[in-house]
């Protein structure tokens, strides 16, 4: 009696578990489907896109000494801006490249609608895809070579600051490759540049709160005052110079220390070339600007 009752009991829990086959079978149809384009059920997760570095792989990074001049540009550079606007990232860095061909060989034409061109740029360099951002900070380094100073006069404030945010950035950034192309566009922009009103814009950023891009920005600043005489490190203000460069000898990352090093030193050459008593004249500025703790360690920067 025992025995028959356990049998009926474990038949009763047998009918009244849920039978869930059917369900992962239908679950799977549907995925099946949705591989193959039959059904676009919403209510079945996509599947992920494929990695993008298969295409990125695709993408070829023209040199500026490579690229050529466009066949009538007079046409072509209406549908530019349109290339640019494409949803297509794979579009965006070849109308990229043809901004670069722009820049570099029919500038006069680009130079209207550089703002939205510019524009663009920071808008491709802040994209995950690294061959797009690579396109871009390229087609930036042709920029500033192509127009130099015009960019100041031609472009809204905000256009040029933020692109030059974006560089600094991602001259800061782990990806080596995008790194290494933001630091030659750096470069090329101050080469391309008068170094007085850069050091203007550079400004803000060597005070930025992010360390790296503080790092970057004073660096660059360095890289201007090598191109710069005493009467211009005048116009923009010793003390402020040298103020900044007491600042980021204490900054925590070795770069912004080694351009503040890099600092002093310019202007140390540039204030004693034409003073007898070198080392005095420099003490005497030094403790008449900076607290005495900084002032000391200025001066034993440069030699004695």
């Amino acid at each position: 009696m025992a025995l028959r009752s356990l049998d009926n009991a474990l038949a009763a829990t047998a009918q009244e578990r849920p039978k869930r086959h059917p369900k992962v079978a239908m679950s799977m149809q549907k995925q099946s489907e949705q591989v193959l384009g039959g059904v676009n059920d919403e209510n079945v997760a996509p599947l992920p896109p494929p990695p993008p570095a298969a295409a990125d792989a695709a993408v070829d990074y023209i040199s500026s000494e490579n690229l050529k001049p466009i066949t009538d540009p007079e046409i072509k550079i209406r549908g530019l801006i349109e290339g640019l606007g494409s949803k297509d990232w794979l579009k965006v860095c070849e109308a990229l490249n043809n901004a670069r061909r722009f820049a570099l060989y029919h500038s006069t034409l680009l130079l209207p609608i550089i703002d939205n061109v510019m524009v663009v740029l920071v808008k491709a360099m802040k994209n995950p895809r690294s061959a797009l951002c690579k396109t871009s900070i390229m087609a930036s380094s042709d920029i500033f070579q192509a127009f130099g100073d015009n960019l100041l006069v031609s472009t809204t404030s905000d256009a040029f600051d933020n692109m030059l945010l974006q560089l600094l950035l991602k001259a800061s950034q782990d990806k080596k490759f995008v790194c290494e192309e933001a630091d030659r566009a750096l470069n090329t922009m101050v080469v391309s540049m008068t170094p007085l009103p850069l050091l203007h814009k550079l400004r803000a950023s060597a005070s930025h709160a992010n360390p790296r891009i503080r790092a970057k920005a004073a660096t660059s600043v360095s890289h201007c005052l090598s191109k710069m005489e005493i009467e211009g490190m005048k116009e923009y203000g010793l003390v402020s110079l040298i103020q900044k460069a007491a600042d980021l000898l204490n900054d925590r990352l070795p770069e912004a220390r080694e351009a503040a090093r890099s600092i002093v030193t310019l202007m140390y050459k540039a204030l004693t070339e034409s003073e007898e008593e070198k080392q005095e004249a420099w003490q005497s500025f030094c403790q008449s600007n900076l607290p005495a703790i900084d002032a000391l360690a200025i001066v034993k920067i440069v030699p004695k």
